[in-house]
C-alpha cells in the first residue's frame, strides 16, 4: 500500500505537497536501505517511483529524489564537490534503463530531465569517453562496407545477349550469367570475397536488430523517431534484400537487379542515421524525418489520387495515336510515370509540332497544370515550412535525446571490456557497493540571495493578483473610490507589494 501511494504521489500535480507526503511515508518505512525499501518496489510496468518520475517528466519530484541521494564530499568557499548515487540512473546492467525510458516516452517534459544534474553530466561522460569514438568508427566501417557492396553490384556477372529482339523497343544487350559461369576468373574470385563480406554483414545486422525488436516490441521499436525507428526499418529491409539477392544468385534466377537496386538505395540512405553523432548534421536528420513521416506521407495520398486520375485520362486520349510520334503515353504504366514527372515539373508537357495533338489533351493538361503545379506543390511547400517552424524549436532537444539513445544502444551492444562502468565505487568513500558520480559545482551566494529577492516580489504579486480577481465582481465606481482613498494613505502605513519587497531587500542588505 505504501509503495502504491508513492507512485500516486509522483503523478500529483501539486509538486510541493507530493514531496512532503513522499518524505512522510518514507519516514515510516522500516527497510529504508534494504532491498525491501518502498522506493525499490516496482509497479506492474516495472517502474519504481524514481523511474516513474522520469517517465512522467516530473522534474520537481526528480530533483527532490536526487537531493536525497547526494552526498557532499567537500566544500571550499563557493566550490563544492557532490557524489550522486547512480542507482537506477546508470544504464549499466539494467534491463529497463532509466535513460532509455526517458528518450522513448512521448512526453516532451521528460526530455527536460536530460538537462538536469547528474543525468547531464553522466550522459556527457559516457558520450565523450566511449560513445562518440565508437560511433564514428562504426560510421566509417559502415561506409566502407557499403562501398564494397556497391562495387560488387557494379561489376556483377553479365554476358552479351544471345537471343534475338522480339520488339523494336527492346534495348537489352547484356543478360545475367548463370551460377556456373559467374566465378571463373580472378576478378570473379575477388568479387566473391566482397559478396561474402556483404552477406555476412547482412546476417550480423539481423542478429543485432532482432533481439531488440523482441525486447522492446515492434510498435515501440519502429515507431519512435528518437530511437531511430525509420532507420531500423531501412536497415532490416536492406539486409533482407541482400539475402534475397543471394538466393536468386545461387538458384540462377533472373531478375536479381530488383532486390539489388532496392538494397543499394536503402543501404546508402541508412548512412543518414550516423549523422546523429554530429551536432552540425543531427538536427537536420530530425527535420527530414518529421517532414517525410508527417507532411510527405499525407501529401502522397493526395498526389496518388491526382496522378491516377489524370494518367488514366492521358492514356485514353493518346490510345488512338501513333506511339512513334508521341510515346510518353504508349501504355498505362508509362502514362503513370509520365504523369508523375509532369506533376513534379521534371519534364514539360509532351508536344510534337509536326503532328496534330488531340483537343482534349490541351483541356486536360490545362486543368492538370493548375491543380498539380500551382496548387498542390505550393501546398506541400507551405506544409513543410510550417513543420520546419514547429520542429526548429525542439530539434536541438530531440538531437540530445538521440545522442542519449545512441549511447545506451552502444553500451548494450559492445562487450563490457570495451565499455567500462562510469562513476566511482562507493567503497572508496565508505558508502557501500553502489556507484556514484562526482560532480564539482560552484555556488554563487549572490545568485541565491537574488533568488530570494525575486521570490519575495513574486509572492506579493501573486497575492495581489488573487485579490484583484476577487475585486473584479465589485462595481467599478466603488473600486475607483477605494483606489482614490488608498492613494491618500500615508506611505508609512502602505503595504503594497513593492513596499514590502523593498523592506525585505533593505533587511537582507
Amino acid at each position: 500500500i505504501g509503495n502504491t501511494v508513492l507512485h500516486i504521489l509522483v503523478l500529483q500535480p501539486n509538486k510541493t505537497f507530493a514531496c512532503h507526503m513522499y518524505s512522510l511515508i518514507l519516514s515510516y518505512d522500516r527497510n529504508k536501505e534494504g532491498p525491501g525499501s518502498l522506493e525499490l518496489i516496482p509497479n506492474n510496468e516495472g517502474l519504481t517511483p524514481f523511474k516513474l518520475a522520469g517517465v512522467e517528466g516530473n522534474t520537481v519530484m526528480f530533483q527532490y529524489l536526487m537531493q536525497k541521494r547526494k552526498y557532499n564530499l567537500w566544500s571550499f568557499g563557493p566550490l563544492i564537490t557532490v557524489l550522486y548515487d547512480l542507482t537506477e540512473i546508470d544504464s549499466w546492467a539494467e534491463d529497463q534503463s532509466f535513460l532509455e525510458l526517458i528518450v522513448s516516452t512521448k512526453k516532451r517534459e521528460a526530455r527536460q530531465i536530460l538537462d538536469l544534474t547528474p543525468v547531464k553530466e553522466l550522459v556527457s561522460l559516457k558520450w565523450n569517453m566511449y560513445g562518440r569514438p565508437y560511433f564514428c568508427f562504426l560510421a566509417l566501417f559502415y561506409i566502407l562496407y557499403m562501398v564494397c557492396f556497391t562495387m560488387c553490384c557494379v561489376y556483377r556477372p553479365l554476358k552479351p545477349r544471345t537471343g534475338n529482339k522480339t520488339s523494336s523497343r527492346d534495348n537489352t544487350i547484356y543478360v545475367q550469367k548463370m551460377l556456373q559461369e559467374s566465378y571463373m576468373t580472378y576478378e570473379d574470385e575477388l568479387r566473391l570475397v566482397g559478396e561474402l563480406i556483404t552477406v555476412i554483414g547482412a546476417v550480423v545486422i539481423l542478429i543485432l536488430e532482432i533481439p531488440d525488436i523482441l525486447r522492446v516490441g515492434a510498435a515501440k521499436y519502429f515507431g519512435q523517431t528518437i530511437l531511430g525507428g525509420p532507420f531500423h526499418i531501412i536497415v532490416i529491409t536492406y539486409a533482407c534484400m541482400i539475402l534475397v539477392t543471394m538466393v536468386m544468385r545461387l538458384t540462377s534466377t533472373t531478375g536479381e537487379v530488383v532486390p539489388m537496386s532496392f538494397a543499394l538505395v536503402l543501404g546508402w540512405c541508412n548512412v543518414m542515421y550516423f549523422a546523429r553523432g554530429f551536432q552540425m548534421l543531427g538536427p537536420f536528420t530530425i527535420m527530414i524525418q518529421k517532414m517525410i513521416f508527417g507532411d510527405l506521407m499525407r501529401f502522397c495520398w493526395l498526389m496518388a489520387v491526382v496522378i491516377l486520375g489524370f494518367a488514366s485520362a492521358f492514356y485514353i486520349i493518346f490510345q488512338t495515336e501513333n506511339p512513334e510520334n508521341l510515346g510518353q503515353f504508349y501504355n498505362y504504366p508509362m502514362s503513370l510515370f509520365t504523369t508523375f514527372e509532369l506533376f513534379l515539373t521534371i519534364i514539360d508537357g509532351p508536344a510534337n509540332y509536326d503532328v496534330d495533338l488531340p483537343f482534349m489533351y490541351s483541356v486536360v493538361y490545362f486543368a492538370f497544370a493548375i491543380i498539380a503545379t500551382l496548387l498542390m506543390l505550393n501546398l506541400l511547400i507551405a506544409m513543410m515550412g510550417d513543420t520546419h517552424w514547429r520542429v526548429a524549436h525542439e530539434r536541438d532537444e530531440l538531437w540530445r535525446a538521440q545522442v542519449v539513445a545512441t549511447t545506451v544502444m552502444l553500451e548494450r551492444k559492445l562487450p563490457r571490456c570495451l565499455w567500462p562502468r562510469s562513476g566511482i565505487c562507493g567503497r572508496e568513500y565508505g558508502l557501500g557497493d553502489r556507484w556514484y558520480l562526482r560532480v564539482e559545482d560552484r555556488v554563487d551566494p549572490n545568485k541565491h540571495k537574488m533568488m530570494r529577492y525575486t521570490e519575495a516580489f513574486k509572492a506579493q504579486d501573486r497575492d495581489n493578483n488573487d485579490k484583484g480577481l476577487e475585486k473584479l465582481e465589485i462595481n467599478r465606481n466603488i473600486l475607483y473610490k477605494k483606489e482614490l482613498s488608498a492613494l491618500s494613505l500615508s506611505r508609512s502605513t502602505s503595504r503594497t507589494s513593492s513596499h514590502r519587497g523593498w523592506e525585505i531587500l533593505r533587511h537582507n542588505t
